[in-house]
């Protein structure tokens, strides 16, 4: 069977109740599918009212609700826009992975006893029917909508594309009461989380859901070797400045220990200078080779502007105090001294491949997203390329 694209579109109330980490968990956990790419979006009255008519235009029973939902829910009110989260999913039958992950709308009455938790709308959607006319519904959130074949896919991202086309990333749709307390932070989870299929990065997103930050911005990533020197730049200094005067004593206690012989401390400057700093540097390209998949001199420089082979997510949180909230949730560097509940603690393995970056000042929060340009999402190329090759 060919590769195929679709999409999972999660409705804005699920994003309001924090409940994004756990869609995601599950869609990355129980799926064979790549997650090709994602970004929050806002839509307008008029792409509410146009897919709204697409899905209208289906032939499945709970297409109305579907469509009414859309129309009320998705599409602004009170001249907001609300956020919605597009994931695309690449692989062999795409769309009937993701219905059947996602689950169905069931019109009819069902027993609450009956309902498993199996699918992403038996936990989180919400189906209220009127005790007295089993036929009127009082209640409806779907949590997730996807399309059930591949010809509707097709005719929805379409839509999508048209709708992002040079759209910035970050969505701005609320005025705060004291803007100038706001602060915006980066979030990367790393490589080690995408090895194959599993819950961390949605679990991880669930545990950040915990400081009441927004998320505003999402994006798949994946750092090319230059990009990956650039945005780690000040680490290099830091891990000279740390591990060189370290290893170079551990080297001089090497070598007094080998051959019994006691070292001066010129001789530990020399090694610092030297072994630790090389020690230093080498743990530096294999920082940037874990973040872009190519090692610093083994890539030749026509190749240097090219994403490497492993890929990130990266969000932007905003809120007040969004740096520590999110660093605290984090917890420090090595994992090993980390506080229990903190992510590196839970999900970290060593120093470098401690499962997630986070921005140390808006500063660097500054630095960074210009670095991997957050305002620019390749969601909606990849629709385009995908649709072309269709035809």
């Amino acid at each position: 069977m060919k590769e195929t694209l679709s999409y999972v579109l999660v409705s804005p109330y699920t994003i309001a109740k924090s409940r994004t980490g756990g869609v995601i968990a599950r869609l990355l956990s129980r799926l064979d599918l790549e997650l090709a790419g994602a970004q929050m979006i806002a839509p307008d009255e008029a792409f509410a009212r146009e897919y709204a008519a697409y899905l209208r235009g289906g032939n499945s029973g709970d297409i109305s609700l579907l469509a009414d939902y859309v129309e009320q829910k998705i599409a602004p009110s009170e001249g907001r826009r609300h956020r919605s989260l597009l994931l695309l999913f690449r692989g062999e039958n795409s769309c009937g992975k993701l219905v059947d992950i996602c689950g169905h709308l069931y019109a009819e009455h069902i027993d609450t006893d009956s309902i498993t938790g199996e699918t992403i709308r038996d936990t989180y959607a919400d189906l209220i029917l009127s005790p007295k006319d089993h036929g009127t519904v009082t209640y409806f959130e779907p949590a997730v909508i996807t399309p059930r074949n591949q010809e509707d896919a097709d005719r929805d991202m379409r839509l999508f594309a048209r709708f992002l086309k040079g759209k910035e990333n970050i969505i701005r749709n609320i005025a705060y009461s004291n803007p100038e307390k706001i602060e915006q932070t980066l979030v990367i989870l790393k490589p080690d989380n995408w090895k194959y299929a599993s819950s961390r990065p949605g679990t991880i997103i669930d545990m950040f859901s915990r400081t009441g930050l927004r998320i505003t911005g999402v994006k798949v990533y994946g750092f090319s070797l230059s990009k990956a020197l650039e945005f780690y730049a000040p680490v290099e200094t830091a891990l000279k400045e740390k591990l060189a005067p370290v290893f170079g004593r551990k080297a001089r206690e090497t070598l007094e220990r080998e051959f019994l012989i006691p070292l001066n401390s010129r001789i530990e400057e020399v090694l610092t200078e030297s072994f630790g700093s090389e020690y230093a540097e080498e743990q530096f390209r294999l920082l940037v080779e874990f973040m872009s998949g190519v090692k610093p001199g083994t890539c030749p420089p026509e190749k240097a502007d090219v994403p490497g082979a492993v890929k990130c997510m990266i969000l932007i949180y905003e809120g007040e105090n969004a740096v520590k909230k999110i660093r605290d949730v984090l917890g420090p560097t090595d994992p090993l001294k980390a506080p229990g509940g903190t992510v590196r603690r839970e999900f970290g393995s060593s120093i470098m491949v401690n499962t997630a970056h986070a921005s140390d000042s808006p500063e660097s929060f500054n630095r960074e997203k210009d670095i991997v340009k957050i305002n620019e999402n390749s969601l909606c190329s990849i629709i385009e390329n995908f649709l072309e090759r269709r035809g």
